[in-house]
Protein backbone atom coordinates (compact mmCIF):
# COMPACT_ATOMS: atom_id res chain seq x y z
CA UNK A 1 0.00 0.00 0.00
CA UNK A 2 1.29 2.95 -1.09
CA UNK A 3 1.05 6.26 1.15
CA UNK A 4 -0.65 9.75 0.02
CA UNK A 5 -0.79 13.35 0.36
CA UNK A 6 -2.50 15.94 -1.35
CA UNK A 7 -1.44 19.78 -1.55
CA UNK A 8 -4.62 21.10 -2.89
CA UNK A 9 -7.59 20.41 -2.10
CA UNK A 10 -9.78 22.53 -5.45
CA UNK A 11 -11.44 20.00 -8.01
CA UNK A 12 -8.55 17.83 -9.31
CA UNK A 13 -7.33 16.90 -4.76
CA UNK A 14 -11.18 16.35 -4.35
CA UNK A 15 -11.31 13.57 -7.57
CA UNK A 16 -8.00 12.48 -6.64
CA UNK A 17 -8.87 11.61 -3.58
CA UNK A 18 -12.73 10.55 -3.77
CA UNK A 19 -10.55 7.89 -5.96
CA UNK A 20 -7.67 7.12 -3.92
CA UNK A 21 -10.05 7.02 -0.62
CA UNK A 22 -11.71 3.72 -1.85
CA UNK A 23 -8.70 2.09 -3.34
CA UNK A 24 -7.58 -0.69 -1.89
CA UNK A 25 -3.56 -0.18 -2.43
CA UNK A 26 -3.61 3.62 -1.63
CA UNK A 27 -3.49 5.38 1.72
CA UNK A 28 -4.25 8.99 1.67
CA UNK A 29 -2.51 10.58 5.13
CA UNK A 30 -2.91 13.88 4.39
CA UNK A 31 -4.32 17.05 2.61
CA UNK A 32 -2.89 20.21 2.84
CA UNK A 33 -5.38 23.13 2.48
CA UNK A 34 -4.20 25.85 4.30
CA UNK A 35 -7.64 27.66 3.82
CA UNK A 36 -10.26 25.23 4.73
CA UNK A 37 -11.03 23.54 7.86
CA UNK A 38 -11.75 19.95 8.71
CA UNK A 39 -15.16 21.05 8.79
CA UNK A 40 -15.20 22.45 4.68
CA UNK A 41 -12.88 19.41 3.68
CA UNK A 42 -16.12 17.40 5.15
CA UNK A 43 -18.32 19.33 3.43
CA UNK A 44 -16.65 18.94 0.36
CA UNK A 45 -15.59 15.43 0.30
CA UNK A 46 -19.31 14.30 0.77
CA UNK A 47 -21.55 17.04 -1.39
CA UNK A 48 -20.20 17.39 -4.99
CA UNK A 49 -22.19 18.84 -7.91
CA UNK A 50 -20.79 17.22 -10.52
CA UNK A 51 -20.31 13.28 -9.03
CA UNK A 52 -23.33 13.46 -6.62
CA UNK A 53 -23.01 12.78 -2.73
CA UNK A 54 -20.32 10.82 -1.42
CA UNK A 55 -21.74 7.16 -1.15
CA UNK A 56 -20.22 6.64 2.77
CA UNK A 57 -19.52 8.27 5.72
CA UNK A 58 -17.83 11.23 6.64
CA UNK A 59 -16.96 12.47 9.58
CA UNK A 60 -14.28 15.42 11.09
CA UNK A 61 -12.33 16.44 14.12
CA UNK A 62 -9.78 19.86 14.77
CA UNK A 63 -7.16 18.05 12.61
CA UNK A 64 -8.95 15.45 10.48
CA UNK A 65 -11.32 14.29 8.51
CA UNK A 66 -12.39 10.51 8.99
CA UNK A 67 -13.99 9.00 5.43
CA UNK A 68 -14.91 5.07 5.16
CA UNK A 69 -13.34 4.69 8.45
CA UNK A 70 -10.18 6.02 7.17
CA UNK A 71 -8.66 9.16 9.27
CA UNK A 72 -6.83 11.41 7.50
CA UNK A 73 -4.85 14.77 8.71
CA UNK A 74 -5.19 18.05 7.86
CA UNK A 75 -2.78 20.21 7.49
CA UNK A 76 -2.58 24.19 6.60
CA UNK A 77 0.54 25.31 5.46
CA UNK A 78 1.17 27.65 2.38
CA UNK A 79 5.12 26.30 2.66
CA UNK A 80 5.46 23.21 1.00
CA UNK A 81 9.09 22.99 2.60
CA UNK A 82 7.51 22.88 6.01
CA UNK A 83 4.54 20.21 5.81
CA UNK A 84 5.32 16.96 7.46
CA UNK A 85 5.47 14.59 4.88
CA UNK A 86 8.26 12.48 6.67
CA UNK A 87 7.04 11.98 9.79
CA UNK A 88 3.32 10.58 8.51
CA UNK A 89 5.63 8.94 6.10
CA UNK A 90 4.30 10.29 2.90
CA UNK A 91 5.96 8.41 -0.39
CA UNK A 92 4.08 10.28 -2.98
CA UNK A 93 2.58 14.06 -3.23
CA UNK A 94 0.11 14.72 -5.78
CA UNK A 95 0.58 18.38 -6.53
CA UNK A 96 -2.40 19.94 -6.87
CA UNK A 97 -2.25 23.32 -6.17
CA UNK A 98 -1.38 24.91 -9.96
CA UNK A 99 1.60 27.12 -7.97
CA UNK A 100 4.69 24.82 -7.73
CA UNK A 101 4.50 23.71 -11.28
CA UNK A 102 8.21 22.95 -11.68
CA UNK A 103 11.13 20.66 -10.16
CA UNK A 104 12.92 23.38 -8.15
CA UNK A 105 9.28 24.20 -7.06
CA UNK A 106 8.46 20.38 -6.01
CA UNK A 107 11.76 20.01 -4.48
CA UNK A 108 10.29 21.72 -1.43
CA UNK A 109 7.99 18.31 -0.92
CA UNK A 110 10.97 16.37 -1.51
CA UNK A 111 13.11 18.20 1.55
CA UNK A 112 9.76 17.50 3.53
CA UNK A 113 10.47 13.74 3.24
CA UNK A 114 8.12 12.77 0.21
CA UNK A 115 9.50 10.55 -2.05
CA UNK A 116 8.28 11.50 -5.22
CA UNK A 117 6.08 14.63 -6.49
CA UNK A 118 3.11 14.08 -9.17
CA UNK A 119 2.01 17.66 -10.59
CA UNK A 120 -1.32 17.33 -11.37
CA UNK A 121 -1.03 20.00 -14.63
CA UNK A 122 1.36 20.61 -17.14
CA UNK A 123 4.45 21.49 -15.73
CA UNK A 124 6.14 24.75 -16.41
CA UNK A 125 9.70 23.55 -17.14
CA UNK A 126 11.31 20.74 -18.53
CA UNK A 127 9.97 18.18 -15.90
CA UNK A 128 9.15 15.10 -17.50
CA UNK A 129 5.61 14.40 -18.74
CA UNK A 130 3.71 11.23 -18.58
CA UNK A 131 0.67 9.64 -19.98
CA UNK A 132 -0.88 6.58 -20.00
CA UNK A 133 -0.77 4.28 -22.50
CA UNK A 134 1.43 6.91 -24.29
CA UNK A 135 4.96 7.25 -22.42
CA UNK A 136 4.42 5.73 -19.14
CA UNK A 137 6.96 2.81 -20.49
CA UNK A 138 9.57 6.13 -20.12
CA UNK A 139 9.05 6.40 -16.48
CA UNK A 140 12.08 5.42 -14.40
CA UNK A 141 12.05 5.32 -10.34
CA UNK A 142 14.91 7.93 -9.97
CA UNK A 143 12.51 10.71 -11.38
CA UNK A 144 11.50 11.97 -8.40
CA UNK A 145 9.10 14.66 -10.02
CA UNK A 146 6.81 14.17 -12.75
CA UNK A 147 3.75 15.54 -14.78
CA UNK A 148 0.82 14.51 -15.45
CA UNK A 149 0.48 16.93 -18.00
CA UNK A 150 -2.95 18.31 -19.15
CA UNK A 151 -6.21 17.05 -19.47
CA UNK A 152 -6.29 17.77 -22.83
CA UNK A 153 -2.84 16.22 -23.47
CA UNK A 154 -4.36 12.75 -21.27
CA UNK A 155 -7.30 12.58 -24.20
CA UNK A 156 -5.36 13.55 -27.63
CA UNK A 157 -2.03 12.03 -27.16
CA UNK A 158 -3.89 7.94 -27.18
CA UNK A 159 -5.12 9.24 -30.15
CA UNK A 160 -2.26 10.84 -32.07
CA UNK A 161 -0.59 8.05 -31.03
CA UNK A 162 -2.45 5.29 -32.24
CA UNK A 163 -2.79 7.44 -35.45
CA UNK A 164 0.95 7.85 -35.77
Amino acid sequence: MIKVAINGFGRIGRLAFRAGIVADDIEIVAINAPDKTPAQLAYTVKYDSVHGRFQGTVEYDDNSITVNGKRVAVVGNRNPAELPWGELGVEYVLECTGAFLTTEKAQAHLDAGAQVVVLSGPSKDDTPMFVCGVNLDKYTPDIKVVSNASCTTNCLAPMAKALN
